[in-house]
């Protein structure tokens, strides 16, 4: 006779996004949830699909990821009712290269959103899961990550020091019984490139959340949707600088 599992904690960072949003109700079933976002009135929907999808309990919550400082205090919120088991950090930004190649600011924000930001948050969740000896992170990285682009350098030289990051922390967190998934998708079609012309090798939402979630259940550490990139990510390096700097975004 099979014993129940008791429901695990997973926690969205970042409930607004495409992506976070497939990935959640996909984990949904007999599980517990936060849906965490800068703002949780926008969220009834993602409550509604996660509750037809079969979740246990579904509750929101306020998170400003710019908010560094804060981010404990959330953490501390959430596992007032219970450890977190999963944790998907899922907030990020594209931000604008035009403005940033003469406006400092948006260069902080996109910076800081897409590495400081992610990196403190992974930092404190994965020192409290190890002191447990179990738990589940991830992150998303991008191609964008793998050499930075003249069309988009701040975008990706954020990407490429969250995927050192993750990378150094990956290998910390060996033998301790916390994970960390780093998922690396190409040019996702959705709300954050809505304009752009699709890259080659562009994926949906639901794409990268189906690869999400195959690679939580397989325990794979690394994940490149799809997966054809990461023979472009070896070869990237290799193209002459003078022809580099002419790629499209």
């Amino acid at each position: 006779m099979n014993t129940p599992r008791s429901p695990k904690r997973i926690v969205l960072f970042g409930a607004t996004s495409e992506i976070g949003a497939e990935i959640i109700t996909r984990l949904a079933a007999g599980n517990d949830l936060v849906l965490a976002a800068r703002r949780p009135e926008a969220l009834d929907e993602l409550v509604a699909a996660c509750q037809k999808a079969g979740a246990t309990h579904v509750e929101t919550i306020h998170f400003d990821a710019s908010d560094c400082a804060g981010q404990a205090g959330v953490i501390d919120t959430i596992e007032a009712s219970g450890p977190i088991d999963t944790a998907v950090a899922a907030f990020g930004v594209l931000g604008d290269q035009d403005l940033a190649e003469r406006d400092g600011e948006e260069v902080e924000r996109i910076l800081h959103t897409d590495f400081t930001a992610q990196a403190v948050l992974l930092t404190d969740l994965s020192a409290r899961m190890r002191t447990r000896g179990h738990g589940d992170l991830v992150a998303f990285s991008s191609i964008a990550g793998a050499r930075v682009r003249r069309p988009n350098y701040v975008y990706g030289s954020a990407k490429a020091g969250l995927d050192g990051f993750c990378q150094g922390m990956q290998d910390a967190l060996r033998g301790t019984g916390v994970r960390l998934t780093v998922v690396r998708p190409g040019f996702v079609i959705g709300r954050m490139t809505e304009g752009m012309d699709p890259a080659p090798l562009s994926v949906t939402p639901d794409v990268v959340a189906d690869a999400t979630v195959q690679a939580l259940a397989s325990q794979r550490s690394d994940v490149w949707v799809p997966r054809r990139l990461a023979v472009l990510a070896r070869i990237m390096p290799l193209v002459p600088r003078a022809l580099w700097r002419r790629a499209p975004r």
